[in-house]
């Protein structure tokens, strides 16, 4: 592991201290993972670019770019085969989880939220950050943290295989597609046939750190580590979150995220929908 990447107790995690005396390693390099521009655009963690989740992570149907697009953010945020990536914001998990996808290991999770970063009084700007883009080429994808619709279509069938519907209670009975309540035209609600309701509730403290392992082990205490999982919500971020707890600070052998998730299936007319 190189010098600089933090000693935390947990590989996946780094802390706020860590994070905030090493804003200058060139070596690092920070990544905001928002739904809109605005947050980031009005202050930030010095020297963090905007990964902006509706227009550089999904295209305009809700779907996870290609991988020559998401290549290229890797190059545009200054991002190397030897950078410490550290994700923060709205849904750093989504960002880890992408990075984990496309072969980049040494990446973690600010362990507190933005807004106890700010209100501690650490480090924050509203300046734009200029990167020197890299010439990265991920050359290698991890399709093993990764399951499509196919994959849900085939293990819906499975009785050994664990659906984990993430998203809100209300979601899963199907009285709304998105989480804000919105409607979607043509779209459906329902949750996926077979799919197991776990709300992605329960997981942080209230400065937006992680819970301790034995509590998180508690949350999640209904999903059986000897079974395979595959996680969704509805375009990727809470699926990534529960991912994340399971995968990397659990230890769950084998955990996916459906990106496709809701946005997906519930446009879909050739699949079921089921409802309560």
């Amino acid at each position: 592991m190189p010098q600089h990447s933090p000693t935390t107790t947990d590989h996946a995690l780094v802390e706020p201290d860590w994070l905030e005396h090493h804003l200058d390693d060139g070596a690092v390099r920070v990544v905001e993972i928002d739904v809109s521009p605005k947050p980031h655009a009005e202050g930030h963690i010095p020297g963090a670019v905007l990964w902006n989740i509706y227009r550089d992570l999904r295209d305009e149907e809700y779907q996870l770019r290609p991988a020559p697009a998401f290549e290229d953010l890797i190059r545009r945020s200054g991002i190397t085969p030897e950078s410490t990536v550290v994700c923060y914001g709205y849904a750093p998990a989504l960002g880890f989880w992408l990075l984990r996808l496309f072969g980049h290991h040494d990446v973690r999770i600010l362990d507190t939220s933005r807004a106890t970063w700010q209100a501690d009084g650490r480090p924050w700007t509203a300046d734009p950050t200029q990167v020197e883009p890299s010439d990265y080429r991920p050359a290698v994808t991890s399709e093993a943290v990764r399951a499509d619709r196919d994959t849900l279509l085939r293990w819906s069938e499975q009785p050994d295989a664990i659906i984990l519907d993430v998203r809100s209670a209300s979601e899963y009975a199907g009285e709304r597609f998105w989480p804000s309540g919105g409607t979607q035209e043509s779209g459906r609600t329902g949750h996926i046939p077979g799919a197991v309701h776990l709300p992605a509730d329960g997981i942080f403290e209230a400065d937006g750190s992680f819970r301790s392992v034995d509590e998180l082990r508690e949350v999640m205490a209904s999903v059986d580590r000897d079974r395979p999982v595959v996680t969704y919500c509805t375009v990727g971020a809470r699926a990534a979150t529960v991912w994340f707890v399971l995968s990397e600070l659990l230890g769950h052998p084998d955990v996916r995220v459906y990106d496709g998730s809701w946005a997906e299936w519930g446009l879909d007319p050739t699949v079921a929908v089921a409802a309560t």
